[in-house]
C-alpha cells in the first residue's frame, strides 16, 4: 500500500511552529524570502567589482560571504518575530527605538565618521547603523500610541508619538542623514493620517512638512549640492549615476548575464545603494521588472490584509510597516533610475549591509506577525479608524 501524502504540519495539531504555520501569510513570507535570495545571488555578482575599488581585500567574495551571515540572520529575525503576539510586536519594538535613540545619541562621541556623516558604530568587524532599527519601531510605537489616544482614556498618545518622532529626527539631523529623516517623516505622518487624524489636520502637517523640506535645503550644503547635481548635470561631476545608468541601459532586456556584466565595475558603491543597475546589467528588464513586482506584490497584498485587520493598533501598525518597505524601495529605484537625487539608501532585502538586512528582517518580521490569522483578528465589518476620534 502506498503512503499517502500528509503536510509538514496537521490543522489540528497546537503547537506553536503549526499555529505560526497555518497562520501566517505564507505569500508575503515566500515573496520576502526570494528577495533575500536575489540579494545573495547579487552579491556574487558585485563582489569582485567592489572589492577591485579596495586593495586591502584579497578574497573576491569576501562580500559574498558576509552577505550569506546577515541574510541568514535577517530571516532568523524575521521568522522568529513574526512569532509574536501584537503584544509582544510592542515590547520588541520600544526596546529597540530606546536602545536606537541612545546609540544615536552617543554617535557623535562613538560614532565611526564616513563620508563626512557619523551614523555608524564599530562593534569590532562589523558596523551597526541604529538609524536603521529605529525606522519600524518608530512606527509600531507610533500605532501604538495614536491607538491608545483612541480608546479616550486620558493617555496623551499623539505628544508622546510626536515627541519620540522629533527626538528621532533630531538625532539623524545631527548626523547628517537627510535621507532617512525624509523616510521616517513620511511614514510616520501616513501612520499618523491612517490612526483617524481630521483631513484639516493632514493638510496643516502637509504645509509643515513642506516648509519643513525647505529648511533643510537652505540649512544642509550637501542637500543643496545633490539637487543641483540632479537638477543641472552638465555642470558638476555626475560620474556615480552616470556609471549605473550606463549598467542598466547595458543590460537590456534579458542582461549581459551572470558575472558578465562590465559597466558595473565603474559604478561606486554597487553592492549596496546601486546594487540593482547591477541586476539590471546582468539580468535585464526582466530582473528589475521582477525585483519590482515583488515589492508591489508585498506591500499591495500587506496593505490589503492590513485594511481587513479590527484592531486599530495592529491595522495602522502593520500598514506603516509595509508603507515603509515599499517606500525606501521605490526611492533606491528611482535614484537608480535618475528619477530623484541620490539618496544613500538601501535596496529592502538586496543591498550589501548588515544593519539594513537585520532591519528589514525585523520590519517584516513585525508586518507577519501582525497580519496573521488570529481569532478575531479578521472579523467581518473592518473598517478604517473614525477620523473624529483620534483628535479634537
Amino acid at each position: 500500500m502506498s503512503e499517502s501524502y500528509s503536510p509538514a504540519f496537521s490543522r489540528l495539531d497546537q503547537g506553536p511552529i503549526a499555529k505560526w504555520f497555518w497562520t501566517v501569510d505564507r505569500g508575503l513570507l515566500a515573496a520576502a524570502l526570494t528577495l533575500i535570495g536575489l540579494g545573495v545571488a547579487l552579491s556574487f555578482a558585485s563582489s569582485p567589482a567592489a572589492i577591485n575599488a579596495d586593495q586591502s581585500i584579497v578574497d573576491p567574495f569576501h562580500y559574498s560571504w558576509r552577505m550569506m551571515v546577515w541574510a541568514s540572520m535577517g530571516v532568523a529575525i524575521m521568522l522568529t518575530t513574526s512569532l509574536l503576539s501584537p503584544r509582544g510586536v510592542r515590547r520588541i519594538a520600544v526596546l529597540a527605538l530606546v536602545g536606537a535613540i541612545v546609540v544615536m545619541a552617543a554617535l557623535p562621541f562613538i560614532g565611526n565618521e564616513v563620508k563626512g556623516a557619523a551614523r555608524w558604530v564599530n562593534l569590532g568587524p562589523f558596523s551597526l547603523q541604529p538609524s536603521e532599527f529605529a525606522k519600524p519601531s518608530l512606527i509600531v510605537f507610533a500605532a501604538w500610541m495614536f491607538a491608545e489616544t483612541q480608546k479616550g482614556q486620558g493617555v496623551p498618545g499623539v505628544s508622546i508619538a510626536f515627541g519620540f518622532w522629533a527626538l528621532t529626527v533630531g538625532l539623524l539631523l545631527i548626523q547628517p542623514d537627510i535621507g532617512q529623516t525624509l523616510l521616517i517623516t513620511t511614514t510616520f505622518m501616513a501612520v499618523f493620517f491612517m490612526a483617524g487624524v481630521p483631513l484639516k489636520w493632514v493638510a496643516a502637517l502637509a504645509a509643515a512638512g513642506a516648509a519643513g523640506v525647505v529648511g533643510l535645503y537652505f540649512t544642509f550644503g550637501h542637500m543643496r549640492d545633490r539637487l543641483s547635481r540632479f537638477l543641472s548635470p552638465e555642470t558638476t561631476d555626475t560620474h556615480q549615476i552616470d556609471r549605473a545608468s550606463e549598467a542598466i541601459r547595458a543590460g537590456g532586456l534579458v542582461g549581459r548575464g551572470i558575472g558578465e556584466g562590465v559597466m558595473k565595475r565603474y559604478v561606486p558603491d554597487l553592492h549596496t545603494d546601486f546594487i540593482y543597475s547591477v541586476g539590471a546589467e546582468e539580468f535585464g528588464l526582466v530582473l528589475s521588472l521582477a525585483m519590482i513586482g515583488l515589492y508591489a506584490f508585498i506591500v499591495l497584498r500587506g496593505m490589503r490584509k492590513a485594511m481587513k485587520l479590527n484592531d486599530p493598533f495592529e491595522q495602522t501598525a502593520a500598514a506603516g510597516l509595509f508603507m515603509l518597505i515599499g517606500l525606501q524601495a521605490c526611492i533606491n529605484i528611482a535614484v537608480n533610475l535618475n528619477l530623484i537625487p541620490t539618496k544613500g539608501m538601501t535596496l529592502p532585502f538586496i543591498s550589501y549591509g548588515g544593519s539594513s538586512m537585520l532591519a528589514m528582517g525585523l520590519t517584516m518580521g513585525f508586518a507577519l506577525s501582525l497580519t496573521r490569522r488570529r481569532p478575531g483578528a479578521y472579523e467581518p465589518g473592518a473598517t478604517l479608524p473614525d477620523r473624529r476620534r483620534i483628535l479634537p
